[in-house]
């Protein structure tokens, strides 16, 4: 019940905060362009919160449903509007204050973004270190000469500091079908491989595209000895406690720390007898491993920490940390490849070489926004700019009701001469909400996918 709860809650700080950015930008900018702004509001339905303020007396509503928000301004296609107030309508206004009026949410959106990468940078962004992990024979990393405990150093012309570093400057090459030099220092000496992805076939899942290349993280050997026991879960109500090591498990001896978590993610709500090792005295007990609800489906937890080796944790440690100035250059240049990653997405999905598996509904970001609040701070800014940018992005497609859809019956107005007609907006706002509507529930039905084991 508390993890849902976290889950719902995160779910929900994330969600306003972004949706806040975005309707903050239509607000700001139509108020310096002189237009009259009747309310803000964060979230459909039912007002829970409302306050007035400012000359215009400005309705400030938090409401029930905090799946979008709206601004509303003074509009003579919406109501009557007083005499000496009709030049503040929002409809009486020339092209380009109209158009930069709606514009401004998805650039506050991508500007975010910006704000967030710069101070993550600045902050210092903890990574894994980007060591090759073991390599299958088969693989196209293998056979493109890599090996394991190799340092990736660059990809392309992409420095490569930590591990997600590794994984995100991949992906775009990946999508295009391009080959692509990595490299990698092997014992203080660098080496330079040419990674085939022209030769790749079919769809690209950009989930586990990482594991279609054979290329993995290095996971050192950690030995399966039980460190912190969280109060009430499988592990206590099974009196395991810290320094117990586990032998097996169901008769299979278990080797390191990962086969038993493989073992324990397996069987939710299923006995397994674990053989332990308690200073000099070995034993059986029976443990239940607990179901979870994950984005990948329901998996096992027994509530028991790992005892890591100090100096192997810093071995694998790492942290990403830029000067103020560089910061900046660098959080610009991320926003960008993550605005064009996701254009790329999106266009490879309409033309079948990306699986529509990709994307995702509310479900799968409130277990993300969950997962990285937990993670630290750092990783939580880096969750919120990638939404941002999504957002930001999918708002600008010209698809009716999304501001994207209202620029680009601007441009046609520009081109013109004239507004595009009330009943072209009409049956084209029908369209567009037709469309978000199948999306939704595409985005639903990946996100149940998901909760069932689907994928």
């Amino acid at each position: 019940m508390f993890d849902f709860l976290l889950t719902t809650l995160m779910f929900i700080i994330a969600i306003s905060v972004l949706i806040a950015v975005h309707e903050f930008g239509h607000f700001w900018v139509a108020r310096r362009m002189g237009v009259k702004v009747l309310r803000f509001s964060i979230g459909f339905g039912k007002p829970l919160w409302v306050r007035r303020g400012g000359r215009d007396q400005t309705e400030y509503v938090i409401a029930a449903i905090p799946l979008g928000g709206y601004v509303k301004m003074l509009d003579e296609r919406e109501g009557e509007v007083a005499p000496h107030e009709v030049e503040r309508a929002f409809n009486r206004q020339p092209l380009r204050k109209r158009t930069a009026i709606v514009a401004a949410g998805p650039a506050f959106n991508l500007l975010f973004a910006v704000v967030a990468y710069w101070v993550m940078f600045v902050s210092g962004m903890p990574g894994v270190r980007p060591l090759v992990g073991e390599l299958a024979p088969a693989s196209m990393a293998y056979q493109a000469g890599m090996r394991s405990e190799q340092e990736v150093l660059a990809v392309g012309d992409r420095t490569t500091p930590t591990w997600g570093a590794v994984l995100e400057s991949l992906l775009p090459y990946t999508l295009r079908k391009e080959a692509v030099t990595i490299t990698v220092d092997d014992g203080g000496v660098e080496y330079r491989y040419l990674l085939p992805l022209d030769q790749l076939q079919g769809e690209i899942d950009a989930a586990t595209f990482s594991q279609v290349i054979g290329l993995q993280a290095f996971r050192p050997r950690i030995a399966p000895i039980l460190d912190q026991i969280t109060a009430g879960s499988a592990a206590a109500q099974a009196d395991l406690r810290s320094g117990d090591e586990i032998l097996a498990i169901d008769g299979t001896t278990v080797d390191d720390w990962e086969a038993m978590v493989l073992k324990v993610r397996d069987n939710p709500d299923t006995v397994l007898m674990f053989t332990v090792r308690r200073n000099d005295e070995v034993f059986e007990v029976q443990v239940r491993p607990a179901a979870r609800e994950t984005a990948s489906g329901v998996i096992g937890r027994i509530g028991a920490s790992v005892r890591i080796d100090e100096h192997l944790s810093e071995r694998m440690r790492t942290e990403w940390r830029l000067g103020p100035v560089a910061a900046m250059g660098a959080a610009l240049h991320k926003t960008w490849d993550m605005s064009t990653l996701t254009l790329r997405m999106l266009g490879e999905m309409v033309v079948g070489r990306v699986s529509t598996d990709n994307i995702s509904g509310p479900i799968t970001i409130a277990v993300y926004a969950k997962s990285s609040a937990l993670a630290g701070f750092a990783q939580f800014l880096a969750f919120l700019a990638i939404v941002s940018i999504s957002l930001g992005v999918l708002n600008l497609l010209p698809v009716p009701i999304l501001d994207g859809g209202h620029l680009l019956f601007y441009l046609v107005e520009a081109i013109k001469g004239s507004p595009v007609s009330e009943r072209t907006e009409a049956i084209a706002a029908r369209v567009g909400i037709m469309l978000i509507l199948m999306l939704m529930t595409l985005a639903l039905y990946n996100d149940l996918a998901r909760l069932m084991g689907g994928e």
